[in-house]
């Protein structure tokens, strides 16, 4: 099965095409993305050579069922999923914070905490946590959408102050994302899974505020195993993730984290479709569903996003 890892439509009505790091994202009459998740990956901010077949489609599909499970809670820019690997959504405003939110003392927030940091984006931290303790409850740690470059931590009262989102707004979007993240672990515990961090961007439409982008993804979220955690975390063994963590192992155990003169291991075909069956592991533990493996080309992508922009008009 040959991923797809470049895509180069031309719709009617397109006035612009942005590609990312996975996705390539069209622009229709300045109203619509048509969001394109590829099969390309990135590990350590570099995007590796070899493509991974249905990985665009897992990610894709993960998103389009947290965008429906959350409707309830705000509107969101999904208009549709013509395509497995596709979204056609409405253009919207977008506000320049992440919206981070964490359950757990993991990742980057443990890293500045075993540094003796007590206090991430202004929310005071309490004393004598080890790594992947649970939170007294969800603490929200924006980021500031960097242009080029990696995002920066920053506070609530420096977003406010800088103007990067207005106090009404951004008492919104934190009300807005301590509901969404409360839908994601609730799905999640009925999974055997715990939702320990993840991300969301908003934008606004119309004066509306909407979700945008992909939710509680593995590539945008961090899952433990429910089974075990309290055993691992009481002898500080590592906790069982999923995520795609195991992708940056891989790469570390072959000598690559992403730093100049390194160079990235070569991904065999048996690399290749190793990764292809942790994504589709993912997939069906984060969803409940089964995956199904179809055939898919470029062409048919085309041909089922026109056909549905076609509706749209």
């Amino acid at each position: 099965m040959a991923a797809i890892v470049k895509t180069d439509f031309n719709f009617p009505g397109q006035v612009g095409k942005y590609v990312g790091k996975v996705r390539d994202v069209y622009d229709v009459d300045g109203k619509y993305l048509v969001m394109v998740v590829s099969d390309r990956i990135s590990a350590f901010d570099v995007v590796l050579p070899a493509g991974i077949p249905y990985k665009g489609q897992v990610l894709n599909l993960i998103a389009s069922k947290f965008l429906d499970a959350t409707t309830d809670i705000l509107p969101n820019w999904k208009i549709a999923v013509p395509d497995p690997a596709v979204t056609i959504g409405y253009k919207c405003e977008p506000f320049k914070v992440e919206m981070v939110i964490r359950g757990y003392l993991a990742g980057h927030a443990w890293r500045e905490y075993k540094a003796g940091k007590r206090t991430l984006c202004g929310v005071p931290l309490p004393d004598g946590m080890v790594e992947n303790q649970k939170l007294p409850e969800p603490i929200i740690t924006p980021t500031s959408k960097a242009a080029e470059g990696h995002d920066e931590d920053i506070s609530k009262e420096e977003i406010i102050a800088s103007g990067l989102v207005g106090k009404e707004d951004y008492e919104k979007l934190e009300e807005y994302t301590k509901a969404i993240f409360q839908r994601g672990t609730e799905i999640a515990a009925k999974q055997g899974l715990i939702l320990v961090d993840t991300k969301y961007e908003f934008g606004k439409k119309d004066g509306q505020i909407y979700l945008m982008d992909e939710v509680h993804t593995p590539d945008s979220s961090r899952y433990f195993y429910a089974e075990g955690y309290e055993e691992r975390l009481a002898k500080g063994e590592r906790q069982k993730q999923l995520s795609k963590e195991f992708v940056r192992e891989w790469l570390m155990a072959n000598g690559f984290q992403g730093q100049e003169g390194q160079k990235v291991p070569e991904m065999t075909p048996e690399v290749v479709n190793g990764i292809t069956d942790r994504y589709i592991e993912l997939f069906e533990h984060i969803t409940g569903d089964a995956f199904t493996r179809s055939e898919y080309t470029a062409e048919g992508m085309e041909a089922n996003i026109a056909a549905c922009l076609k509706d749209l008009k």
